[in-house]
């Protein structure tokens, strides 16, 4: 189950535009990264969860955080506050990145667009939102690379511009039900503007389930519009049962650990570096300078410590967030995630333990409640999506090399919250 946050005042938490749809429908609200989110319908995790493997998912994310940067310095800025070389995208392209502090430590890991030649998108997690603006804002007052803050104009979109999410393999034939934008075409992590359903929006083949699917970025005030079009067109395709269902964190939470991706605040932190949770890869020091160089390129030097790995219960049991890593009866590490896979029928999770046991069949134990549990280190993602249902629209391909997370890349993936 998603992992919620202390209980705090009802009055202090964020809605986004959708939550008296979620109400209206039955859903179980919970804090979540000060937002009060739904984390299941009246269909159950399960449902919903076997909904985006088979079918299609409708999801609500407004509360992820979303910045726009736009002027003749945007790029150089974005180079200098990223770890990636955002200098690699093309008009229309997407990547994963991390921002990290000078330590080393990972502040956030995001998604980065280029929409225009100097125009660009970023998405944040929800809980780090008001902390990454404030960062990168104090980064533009005294950025490197030579940036002149006056070239760049950093803008904060959200809470008015909100998020929402299709993801299924039907969820090509959905969208393309609403629009005449070539979202067929579209390749993995790339996005395009189009009208959706009549609603002006950014969308992007993008998502956090291992599944294809897409991500929509539209004005707060046409959210419920678009809900109700997502959600009809899913009747269209498939009925019944419905091709689309809503779903919420629950079920996104189970799809994100089985596709191995993430969270930020249990995979990832700012005591976390990029090489120890695998994900070197989007550390690109021949760019040159930026935040944090200096302290990755130590790690990378040494090595890291300890490794992000992959967990398959062999004994009975559910293994959960915090739980101990026990090797020959001593502490070798904690779980970051865990829980049972609905897809996979078996417990599951991830967790970080020293370099010599970061080795695929490697057998370890995870005390659940007082009891050693056997478990064996696995290759991630644990679950891959069938290849077959990409087939649907031989024009689509998934980019090999690409900067893309889940499914498409092996060993430790990435993700967001």
């Amino acid at each position: 189950m998603v992992q919620t946050e202390a209980a705090r005042p009802a009055a202090a938490l964020k809605r986004t535009p959708l939550h008296d749809v979620h109400v209206d429908l039955g859903a179980r609200m919970v804090p979540f990264g000060g937002w009060d989110m739904p984390v299941q319908y009246p269909s159950g995790v399960l449902t919903e969860h076997h909904a985006v493997r088979r079918r299609a998912g409708v999801f609500d994310i407004g509360h992820m955080g979303q910045l726009a940067f736009e002027g003749p310095d945007a790029l150089e800025f974005l180079q200098w506050v990223t770890t990636h070389d955002v200098s690699r995208l093309e008009i229309g392209a997407a990547q994963y990145s991390l921002l990290c502090n000078y330590d080393g430590g990972v502040l956030d890991d995001i998604i980065v667009y280029r929409l225009a030649e100097q125009r660009y998108l970023m998405i944040v997690n929800a809980g780090n939102t008001d902390a990454d603006t404030a960062w990168l804002e104090g980064q533009l007052q005294r950025p490197g690379r030579g940036v002149d803050p006056h070239r760049v104009l950093m803008q904060r979109l959200s809470p008015d511009r909100t998020l929402l999410a299709l993801q299924g393999p039907l969820a090509m034939q959905i969208l393309g039900r609403l629009t005449d934008a070539p979202v067929g075409a579209l390749a993995n992590y790339h996005a395009l503007e189009a009208a959706v359903a009549g609603v002006p929006a950014i969308v992007a083949r993008t998502g956090y389930t291992g599944e294809r699917g897409y991500e929509m970025s539209v004005d707060g005030a046409q959210a419920v519009h678009l809900w109700r079009a997502l959600l009809q067109a899913g009747q269209a395709v498939a009925e019944p049962p419905p091709g689309a269902i809503p779903c919420g964190l629950g079920a996104r939470d189970t799809l994100r650990l089985e596709a191995g991706m993430a969270l930020y605040g249990h995979e990832l932190t700012a005591e976390t570096n990029p090489f120890e949770a695998g994900l070197e890869r989007v550390v690109r020091f021949e760019k040159g300078d930026f935040v944090g160089a200096a302290a990755l390129s130590r790690v990378q030097a040494t090595g890291p410590e300890r490794r992000l790995v992959g967990l398959e219960l062999i004994d009975r049991g559910v293994p959960r967030a915090g739980y101990t890593i026990l090797s020959e009866g001593q502490v070798a590490g904690r779980l970051t995630s865990g829980g049972p896979s609905p897809t996979l029928g078996k417990s599951i999770g991830m967790g970080y333990v020293p370099l010599a046991l970061a080795v695929e069949g490697v057998e370890v134990h995870v005390d659940i409640r007082g009891r050693p549990h056997a478990a064996r280190v696995v290759r991630l993602p644990f679950y891959r999506r069938p290849r077959r249902r990409d087939r649907e629209d031989e024009s689509v391909k998934d980019q090999p090399g690409q900067d893309q997370p889940g499914q498409d890349q092996p060993g430790p993936t990435t993700g967001r919250g």
